[in-house]
């Protein structure tokens, strides 16, 4: 998600899988939820926002103990709510492509993040 100025919004995980790492909020869908309802559940326990989801963006699977974890992105909106770390991120921050890019070198971003985003045309203005 971004902001009106294209920042990216990202969360430091507290909790592994990649704890102390920054990736962008989401988490698992729970039996019974479609991506949206996920999405917006995830994205208001991890942040303290409410959003309206938007197109997808793009899909991504990565290694999980026992298997994949297969990661489905959107675009959302921002309808209420003040950014505030919660559940299994201990922060959040909107970033610019220069404290990404920052990020990145020194080995903070989740592996594969950047890369992906890269693909997707997502990356932080």
């Amino acid at each position: 998600m971004r902001d009106e100025r294209g920042r990216l919004l990202l969360i430091r995980r507290g909790r592994d899988p990649g704890a102390g790492l920054w990736s962008i909020p989401g988490g698992k869908v729970e039996q019974g939820e479609s991506d949206h309802e996920a999405l917006t559940r995830e994205m208001r326990e991890e942040t303290g926002l409410v959003v309206a989801v938007g197109d997808h963006v793009g899909s991504v699977e990565r290694p999980a103990p026992g298997g994949l974890f297969e990661i489905h992105d959107y675009r959302c909106s921002i309808t209420a709510g003040d950014l505030s770390p919660g559940d299994d991120a201990d922060a959040a921050t909107w970033v610019d492509l220069a404290m990404f890019t920052t990020l990145d070198d020194r080995n903070a971003l989740v592996a594969g993040l950047c890369a992906t985003l890269s693909d997707w045309g997502e990356l932080p203005r």
